[in-house]
């Protein structure tokens, strides 16, 4: 799961990306709200966690932007300020909860997982499609037929995380290159072929009667016609 922090206390930054990389996230860190921004409207992210008192640009203001452009990725608000007219502010703006400094580890990641949750319908750590299972906390993609599994790698298990949180829908090539890589560039779309065709084997080898299945000239999409 890929998560932008835009936080510009840098102890605190640097506590936090530790502590989510911990987690198995893969985190992007702005210290401006400009940057931060910017990359919302440039990238794919699964969660995004916003302070409130950013350089250039607040927090407010970029969840409030965020929305106004169609985006509708989880905001967490982080801020020292625990008024309750700041509460309301941040959620009129667009935030989908509120977390006030300083806060417990424990309690930042539950707010995580009930933000995943909500979203992705993520039970007990656990994302299922058709007859598979992915573990996304030890990254383990099992067959809920024969209870064979398979660990995968870290850009294995991103891809098929966003499939299963995207079943239904044909992902495109550049889609996926942004998701996983971050950045629209052309060699990385030669990446994109090379770890779907492993993920494949990766389904293949737990006997899995879900595929991927590319769309000719379109991209690619999970299907289960079987089970």
């Amino acid at each position: 799961m890929r998560i932008l922090l835009v936080e510009d206390e840098k102890r605190m930054a640097q506590a936090l990306c530790e502590i989510l990389r911990l987690e198995k996230y893969e985190v992007d860190h702005y210290v401006s709200g400009a940057e931060g921004l910017s990359a919302i409207e440039n990238n794919i992210y699964d969660i995004i966690i916003l302070d409130v008192m950013l350089p250039e640009i607040n927090g407010f203001d970029i969840a409030k932007k965020t929305r106004q452009i169609g985006i509708k990725t989880p905001i967490l608000m982080l801020t020292a300020k625990a008024e309750l007219d700041d509460k309301v502010t941040g959620l009129d703006s667009g935030a989908d909860d509120y977390l006030t400094k300083p806060f417990m580890t424990k309690e930042l990641l539950a707010r995580l997982r009930a933000l995943a949750r909500r979203t992705f319908g993520i039970a007990d750590g656990i994302l299922s499609f058709g007859d598979i299972a992915l573990d996304t906390s030890t990254l383990i993609l099992s067959c809920n037929i024969n209870g064979q599994c398979v660990r995968l790698s870290e850009k294995e298990y991103r891809i098929l995380e966003y499939l299963i949180v995207n079943c239904g829908q044909i992902l495109t090539r550049e889609q996926l290159a942004i998701k996983i890589w971050g950045f629209e560039n052309e060699a990385e779309y030669n990446n994109v072929e090379v770890y779907m065709s492993f993920t494949r084997k990766k389904l293949s080898f737990v006997e899995a009667k879900t595929e991927i299945k590319a769309v000719r000239g379109v991209g690619y999409e999970l299907r289960c016609d079987n089970v």
